[in-house]
């Protein structure tokens, strides 16, 4: 089997606030769920992530806090950090934009596209605070959305009804930090004339093509990522400012840029970069192979809100550096919302990661599970703790951990623990055993097509099958009769087990080494599932509890908090 060498990147969090169950159905679950699918699969991925530490928004939140800046996005680097790790999402490396590796790569990456001559150098009227003496960036001004007319929205984005914006479309402008309509006054920036690449830019992402040859398979994008970028490429893409007039961020690195930083959506995604040269120098890996090696797969996992970034912006930026590779897919999630509500930070309606991992202690996978199951890959869906509570209740008790619980009990009863050896076959198990085999391609293909909500049904088939099996043999009565037909027919349930706790790890890792630990297997990788992995006469362990129902006082402790 040839090795694969994957770069997986996931949207670098703002580091102005904790990570919410919106944020993790988005692009860290998927991403996850990609990446221990692939490493079981033997391919070589780097999984890169970290905090986004700059632009205005975090400025804002230090004025609001009576702080600086650093201590905003170090208190809120730590917090998200921590609940990734106790959440199982297994970064190669979680890095962060404030770092003086990311500084220096982010100016080289601004200074050669500048010696290319891809940027180019304008003065225009831009929005200004006279009260505060300062030009306004995107986030400093707000006012009604031109597209849904909602109030409250950013001079670069209406958060109501997702329209990326300029501040010059915003009805009745003002300044969010002193509530003044500003005025207008001249400055000077750099700007990337993204209409200078529209025509490769439509090649590649509407045909998978760059410079005439196959780069991907554009079909295997989805629809509303195809959508979003073909009504930005035929609306006519615009020159847009890649630096800003701040103090907070990466310091534009040439003449006649001081007092002003990169552009945040040029700074982020050179993050990746940073952090992929942070993590190859700590792990002896040579960086240039995730970002520069054509046989590398660049696969960045985003919220809808992010395409035009990933998909236009960061691409033209990649490409007119010159060495790097572009994506072969941004499989963009649509949003999770909240009990029938938009998710909101500012209404804290949310349910924050850290704060679930405290109250359900070692259930980190249900909700794993939840969230794959509801999943909003192709539309927005809803997240409800009674959804929740059946979820767990119905299918990870009642069907995966059932079946679990059942071949480890009866295994121990009747055999002390000591797997039984498989006799004669019937046409029954013979049809068991075919179809178990096919679960390890079946599941993959799911996931390698980015339909995650298709492999976890998938995962919880090979339970119903196991399940079944059990109900239709009824091991337990044919104990009395029939001893060596008894030993067969558990053989099989313990190797559907074994292939269950290999098959389980990318959408349940806490569960599945749980799992092989009762079964007292090890280093088994993804084609393993569809073989023998308990031989006759090895000792398996006692059984432990995969999944602990959640009680109704649970869910209602949970909704009188939310709605508190």
């Amino acid at each position: 089997m040839n090795k694969k060498r994957f770069t997986v990147t996931s949207a670098l969090l703002y580091a102005n606030g904790p990570l919410h169950i919106g944020h993790i159905a988005g692009a860290y679950l998927p991403a996850d769920i990609f990446v221990r699918y692939q490493k079981l699969k033997g391919n070589d991925v780097a999984f890169i992530c970290g905090s986004d530490e700059h632009g205005a928004a975090i400025t804002l939140q230090s004025k609001k806090d009576g702080v600086s800046p650093q201590e905003i996005v170090d208190k809120y680097h730590n917090i998200n950090k921590a609940a990734f790790k106790d959440f199982g999402i297994d970064f190669s490396i979680y890095h962060r934009t404030s770092d003086k590796l990311h500084h220096e790569t982010a100016q080289e990456f601004f200074k050669n596209l500048d010696e290319k001559q891809v940027f180019t150098k304008n003065t225009s009227p831009q929005f200004y605070d006279k009260e505060n003496n300062q030009f306004l960036a995107d986030r400093y001004i707000n006012g009604e959305c031109p597209k849904c007319n909602a109030e409250g929205a950013y001079g670069d984005q209406c958060e109501k009804c997702g329209s990326t914006l300029s501040p010059n479309e915003l009805i009745n402008p003002k300044s969010t930090l002193s509530g003044n309509t500003p005025i207008k006054k001249e400055t000077t920036h750099w700007y990337l004339p993204m209409q200078n690449h529209e025509e490769w830019l439509k090649d590649w992402i509407e045909n998978g093509k760059l410079e005439g040859k196959i780069h991907h398979d554009s079909k295997l994008w989805r629809s509303q990522v195809l959508g979003q970028c073909k009504s930005w490429i035929d609306g006519g893409l615009k020159a847009r400012a890649m630096t800003r007039d701040l103090n907070w961020g990466v310091k534009v690195p040439i003449k006649g840029g001081d007092g002003k930083v990169l552009y945040v959506w040029l700074d982020a995604p050179i993050g990746y970069i940073s952090a992929t040269k942070q993590w190859a120098k700590d792990s002896g890996e040579n960086w240039e192979d995730y970002w520069k090696n054509e046989d590398t797969e660049l696969v960045h996992f985003i919220g809808k809100d992010n395409i035009v970034f990933h998909c236009i912006m960061f691409p033209i930026i990649l490409k007119a550096h010159g060495d790097y590779i572009l994506p072969t897919n941004v499989p963009a999630n649509s949003f999770l919302n909240l009990e029938g509500e938009k998710l909101s930070t500012s209404r804290n309606w949310a349910i924050w990661l850290h704060e679930y991992i405290k109250d359900f202690k070692g259930q980190e996978d249900a909700l794993r599970y939840a969230l794959c199951a509801t999943a909003p890959e192709s539309k927005d869906t809803d997240f409800t703790w009674k959804d929740f509570q059946a979820r767990n209740n119905n299918e990870l008790v009642a069907i995966f951990g059932n079946f679990i619980n059942r071949v480890v009990v009866l295994t121990n009863k009747y055999w002390e623990g000591v797997v039984p050896e498989r006799g004669d076959l019937e046409d029954y198990d013979k049809e068991v055993l075919d179809l178990l085999k096919n679960f390890p391609s079946k599941i993959g293909y799911s996931i390698e097509k980015y339909r995650f909500r298709e492999a976890l049904q998938e995962l919880m088939n090979l339970a119903r099958l196991g399940n079944k099996y059990l109900a239709d043999t009824e091991p337990w009565k044919l104990k009395k009769t029939d001893e060596k037909r008894t030993e067969t027919i558990m053989n099989i349930a313990l190797q559907i087990a074994a292939s269950l706790s290999i098959l389980s790890e990318p959408f349940l890792p806490f569960s599945s080494k749980k799992l092989k630990e009762m079964l007292n297997i090890s280093d088994l990788n993804w084609e393993d599932a569809s073989k023998n992995n308990l031989k006759g006469k090895s000792k398996i362990n006692k059984a432990n509890l995969l999944f602990p129902k959640i009680e109704d006082e649970t869910i209602e402790i949970q909704i009188l908090k939310l709605n508190s």
